[in-house]
């Protein structure tokens, strides 16, 4: 499961012209799905993104988002899961199944709710826009397989 969570001062998504999602100071987090992986992997996502400490408070990155008073705005990003190694086009074999994906995805959100999190979503499938005011700007992307965060970036 891969995950761009992004600080952001506010965020919204549209899906038909029509916001579905809106938060004030929080986290946007893209999610994607990839075959293979599992709930182990989304509770292990929310887990990790609700702890990470990566609010100003005494220092630059010192509060998780919840001491902050924030939200988070989960949405679906199935691109986050192409390959683009062969030719121009990119490649969406390692993506999820959509039903599967749905599901993964969904369980991040209401575990992150069930941790206490305000979460707003995206609409699953939707041709979405997004709009957001990144924070600092604080960008990073985690990756979480077999329930282990694998990797992470900025």
């Amino acid at each position: 499961m891969k995950t761009v969570v992004q600080r952001v001062a506010r965020a919204e998504v549209r899906a038909g012209g029509e916001v579905v999602g809106r938060i004030a100071r929080g986290l946007v987090l893209l999610v994607g799905v990839e075959k293979g992986d599992g709930e182990t992997d989304a509770d292990a996502t929310a887990r990790k993104v609700a702890a990470l400490r990566i609010f100003p408070g005494r220092t630059p990155m010192d509060l998780t988002v919840a001491a902050a008073g924030g939200a988070c705005l989960a949405i679906s990003q199935f691109t986050l899961c192409a390959t683009l190694a062969k030719g121009n086009r990119p490649s969406f074999e390692p993506a999820e199944e959509p039903g599967r994906a749905e599901a993964l995805y969904l369980r991040v959100a209401a575990a992150l709710r069930a941790g206490g999190l305000a979460v707003e979503t995206g609409r699953f499938g939707a041709d979405m826009a997004v709009e957001l005011v990144n924070d600092g700007p604080v960008t990073f992307v985690l990756t979480v397989r077999g329930g282990r965060l694998v990797e992470s970036s900025a």
